[in-house]
C-alpha cells in the first residue's frame, strides 16, 4: 500500500487558521487534517506559515504575516522575547494564558486519562504576572574582551546580551548587572565553554520575597577565585541586603549548573522566607519554589482537598524540603516525608525545627520503596500528598498509594500529561477523581501545575 504523502513540502507557503496551543506554547493549525505547530500563533487568527519541517504525522512552520489577528494577542514587554527561550506566552493576553493552561488540563484528562465530567476548574492567576521569579541563574561569556551576561537563545548556547528580564525579580535583575561590572573590573576571566577554560561560569542570585535577603552564588570552573577579597569586599559594601555571598565549582564539561563543592565566601550558609506562616531556610543547592505568592495558592488549595482536622496520619511523597510537610503537619496529627535526595531531608528536618513543628517526620530513599516498608509496619495514612517531579509518579509508588488505601490522595502535578496518566491508573485502582484545580505557578510561560482531589471509591 503506497505511503500517504503529507500535503505540504518543506519551503512551502501556506495560509492557516490557528486552532488550539499546545503544551509547549506553539500554535496549531490544519492543511487537509495535516497540522503544523507554529511559534507565536494564537487561536483564531489566520497567517501565512513558512512550513519548515515536515515529519510523517505533523510538521513545524515559521509565522510569516498574521493576517486576521486575535484581540488577544499583545505587544511583548521583553526586547528579547522572540529571541530568547525562557517564555513563550508574552505575545499572548493573560486571560487568555489561564484559559489555555485550563484547556491543556481539560484535554489532557480527556484525552490521556479518559476522565471527563468532573469540574476542571478556571486557572487561578496572578494579580500582577510580572516580575515574579525569586532565583535567577545567568550564564556568563566573554565577548571581545568583555564579560556578557544573559540567557541562551533558542535551541543554542549562543548568549543573548540583556541587563533585564521581566519574569525576574527586579533587584535580582539588578545584582547580576551589579556582580557583572564588578567581576570584569576585578579582571576575572569568563567561562569558554569550547575549550572548557576561564573561571566565572554563572551568575546566581536567589532572594527571599518576604523578607528581602539576597544570596549570591558564583559558578566557577575552578576552585581558586582570583581576586576573591576584592570582589567580596565591594558586592557587601554595596549591597547590605545581601546576606550570603557563596562560591560553588563545577569542573565538569556539563549543562548542569551547579557542581558538588560549595564553600561561603561572607556571610550565612542559608538566607530565609516565608510562605503563608511558615518560614523556610534556603541553601545555594535548595529546591524552592520560584514564585512564593503562587505557591501559597497552591499549598492552600492542597490543604482544601485534604480536608485535615488535626486528628489524620498524612504521607507527603516526594517532600523535598518539607514545603508542603510543613503545612499539612499544622492541621494533621503526623506527617510523614519521604524524599531521594539526602541534602533536601536535611534542610525538611532543619525546617521543622526552624518552625518549631514536631509532628513532621522526614525519611531519605524512593518513595515508592519507603512507603512499602511502612505498609508492612502497619502504618496506615488517612491522606497521601504527592507532588512529583514531570515525568509523574513511578509506578511502584502508585502501586503503593493503591495498597494503602487512604482515604484521600491530593496530586499535585506539574505536568498534565503524567498527571492524567497516573489519575487513570489511581481510578483503575479503586480511586476516584472529584476535581482539579489548574494553578499559574509561570507567568509569560508555557508550564502550568494543577491540584487533583481524588478520593477512595468505596
Amino acid at each position: 500500500m503506497a505511503k500517504l504523502k503529507p500535503p505540504v513540502e518543506k519551503n512551502e507557503m501556506v495560509e492557516l487558521t490557528f486552532e488550539d496551543v499546545t503544551h509547549e506554547g506553539d500554535a496549531v493549525g490544519k492543511v487537509n487534517g495535516y497540522p503544523l505547530f507554529v511559534p507565536y500563533g494564537l487561536p483564531g487568527e489566520k497567517a501565512i506559515v513558512k512550513v519548515l519541517k515536515v515529519k510523517k504525522n505533523f510538521g513545524y512552520g515559521k509565522l510569516m504575516k498574521v493576517l486576521e489577528q486575535s484581540p488577544a494577542r499583545i505587544e511583548p514587554p521583553c526586547d528579547v522575547f522572540y529571541q530568547c527561550g525562557g517564555c513563550q506566552l508574552q505575545h499572548m493576553s493573560y486571560e487568555m494564558q489561564l484559559e489555555v493552561k485550563q484547556k491543556q488540563v481539560k484535554d489532557a484528562l480527556r484525552k490521556l486519562g479518559h476522565i471527563e465530567g468532573i469540574p476542571i476548574h478556571p486557572t487561578i492567576g496572578m494579580e500582577d504576572p510580572w516580575r515574579y521569579r525569586n532565583k535567577v541563574q545567568i550564564p556568563v561569556r566573554g565577548v571581545e574582551g568583555r564579560l556578557e551576561t544573559g540567557f541562551f537563545k533558542k535551541r543554542s548556547h549562543d548568549i543573548i546580551d540583556m541587563d533585564t528580564c521581566p519574569i525576574t525579580d527586579e533587584q535580582n535583575d539588578r545584582m547580576v548587572e551589579a556582580i557583572r561590572r564588578i567581576a570584569e573590573d576585578a579582571g576575572i576571566a569568563p567561562y569558554d565553554e569550547e575549550h572548557h577554560k576561564g573561571t566565572l561560569r554563572h551568575i546566581m542570585v536567589r532572594n527571599g520575597k518576604a523578607t528581602n535577603e539576597i544570596m549570591i552564588v558564583l559558578v566557577t570552573r575552578t576552585e581558586k577565585l582570583d581576586y576573591e577579597e576584592k570582589i567580596v569586599n565591594e558586592i557587601h559594601k554595596a549591597y547590605p541586603n545581601v546576606k550570603s555571598i557563596i562560591q560553588n565549582v563545577n569542573s565538569k564539561r556539563t549543562n548542569v549548573i551547579l557542581g558538588h563543592q560549595t564553600k561561603v565566601l561572607w556571610g550565612e550558609e542559608y538566607i530565609y522566607d516565608t510562605i503563608g506562616d511558615v518560614k523556610f531556610a534556603i541553601s545555594a543547592k535548595s529546591f524552592y519554589q520560584i514564585n512564593p505568592t503562587q505557591t501559597k495558592k497552591l499549598y492552600d488549595q492542597a490543604l482544601k482537598y485534604a480536608n485535615l482536622t488535626g486528628s489524620e496520619t498524612v504521607i507527603d511523597a516526594y517532600c523535598g524540603i518539607g514545603t508542603i510537610s510543613l503545612f499539612l503537619a499544622k492541621n494533621a496529627k503526623k506527617v510523614y516525608g519521604v524524599e531521594i535526595v539526602p541534602e533536601a531531608i536535611e534542610d525538611a528536618k532543619n525546617n521543622a525545627k526552624l518552625n518549631g513543628i514536631d509532628n513532621a517526620e522526614f525519611f531519605v530513599g524512593a518513595a515508592e520503596k519507603v512507603m512499602t516498608w511502612w505498609k508492612a509496619q502497619g502504618l496506615k495514612p488517612d491522606v497521601i500528598v504527592v507532588d512529583p517531579p514531570r515525568k509523574g509518579c513511578d509506578e511502584a509508588l502508585l502501586q503503593a498509594m493503591i495498597d494503602m488505601k487512604p482515604k484521600k490522595i491530593v496530586y499535585v502535578s506539574c505536568n498534565p500529561s503524567t498527571l492524567a496518566r497516573d489519575l487513570r491508573i489511581l481510578e483503575d485502582g479503586g480511586f476516584k477523581t472529584l476535581e482539579v484545580q489548574p494553578v499559574d505557578m509561570f507567568p509569560q510561560t508555557s508550564h502550568i501545575e494543577a491540584v487533583a482531589n481524588v478520593v477512595l471509591d468505596v
